[in-house]
């Protein structure tokens, strides 16, 4: 064999040696403090979960840089959404989503869609519950109804978050569906429409159950329905009588409308693959932690979760439904 020869068979071996014995390529991970958008204010669902998903990563020091939660609520949450979305490829930045994420767009016009993101993973999904004061007479859904269809038309007022939103949508819905119409109220965000009904300033509202389980538990408010397709699985006692699991579906109670919504969690567009599966695992850890077992109990959340093709396909058949909705009450910009 030539000395030159066995040089270059010497080299070659040196260089596998060499490429066996380097390190795995290190899987990214925040390099800086991570900003947690709530496109809403202080207070509400989307908050509460921000605020629980932060205490849960810092309990067990699931990352190694801070989340810190910044609520940027103006414009029905378009000021947080446009912020994200500007932030191309900025992997140090996440958004906690409603379905204002395609309620806002569809009735202001702002030139926002979802897709201007990167979804990331469907977190749950929450529900909403038709309330009433606890001192009015009214038991189940259909006795209040038939009251506010006997006092006629805008004579009874439904409390809710915001115009054009969710809760409006529902109420709408309730309407078409019953034969009733509302003096629809918005206010800033579910605790002050708690509150609000508390002090009997409306006759109803449709909140999330995590925005009023705390007056339903003093007895001062009553559920009446949920408007999930099914009954809401936790048979812990909330009152001395009462679970979320008794509490009936409204088209149980005779009104033919569901509504959930999304909790899910987003990234500015143009991160990487590997940047988006770093919050992807981040959040699968957080969802097997007992706190967020206990969260989802408490709020009694449909613990619907996807993340990749199976979320974005549902993404794109939810924003279709709200189109379909709000076009049929009249609230899509003109």
């Amino acid at each position: 064999m030539s000395t030159l020869h066995w040089f270059a068979r010497l080299s070659g071996a040196l260089a596998v040696a060499v490429t066996a014995m380097a390190p795995a390529h290190a899987a990214w991970e925040p390099t800086k403090p991570v900003e947690f958008v709530v496109p809403a204010g202080t207070g509400g669902g989307a908050d509460q979960m921000a605020r629980l998903i932060q205490g849960v990563v810092v309990k067990h020091n699931l990352m190694k840089q801070p989340l810190v939660v910044v609520n940027k609520s103006g414009g029905a949450g378009a000021e947080g959404f446009l912020d994200v979305k500007n932030a191309k490829g900025d992997p140090h930045k996440i958004v906690v989503t409603l379905s204002n994420l395609f309620t806002t767009p569809l009735a202001t016009g702002v030139p926002f869609n979802w897709r201007d993101m990167t979804p990331v993973s469907m977190m749950a999904l929450d529900n909403f519950v038709l309330w009433v004061n606890a001192e009015t007479p009214y038991k189940t859904a259909k006795e209040y109804l038939d009251a506010v269809k006997a006092a006629g038309p805008n004579k009874m007022k439904m409390g809710g978050t915001g115009s054009k939103q969710e809760d409006q949508i529902i109420t709408v819905s309730i309407e078409k569906a019953s034969g009733t119409k509302f003096i629809y109220v918005p206010f800033k965000g579910g605790g002050d429409v708690a509150v609000q009904l508390v002090g009997k300033h409306v006759d109803s509202t449709v909140n999330n159950p995590v925005e009023a389980v705390a007056q339903w538990r003093a007895k001062q408010l009553r559920p009446l329905c949920v408007f999930d397709d099914k009954r809401m699985p936790y048979p812990a006692k909330i009152t001395d009588t009462q679970a979320w699991q008794d509490i009936p579906t409204c088209k149980e109670s005779g009104i033919d409308s569901s509504y959930t919504m999304l909790r899910g969690i987003f990234m500015p567009p143009g991160v990487t693959e590997d940047q988006k599966t770093f919050y992807v695992e981040l959040l699968k850890k957080v969802r097997a932690t007992p706190e967020w077992k206990d969260y989802m109990e408490k709020g009694a959340f449909n613990q619907t979760s996807m993340e990749g093709e199976a979320y974005f396909n549902w993404l794109a058949k939810t924003e279709q439904m709200h189109r379909e909705l709000m076009k049929s009450a009249g609230f899509l910009a003109n």
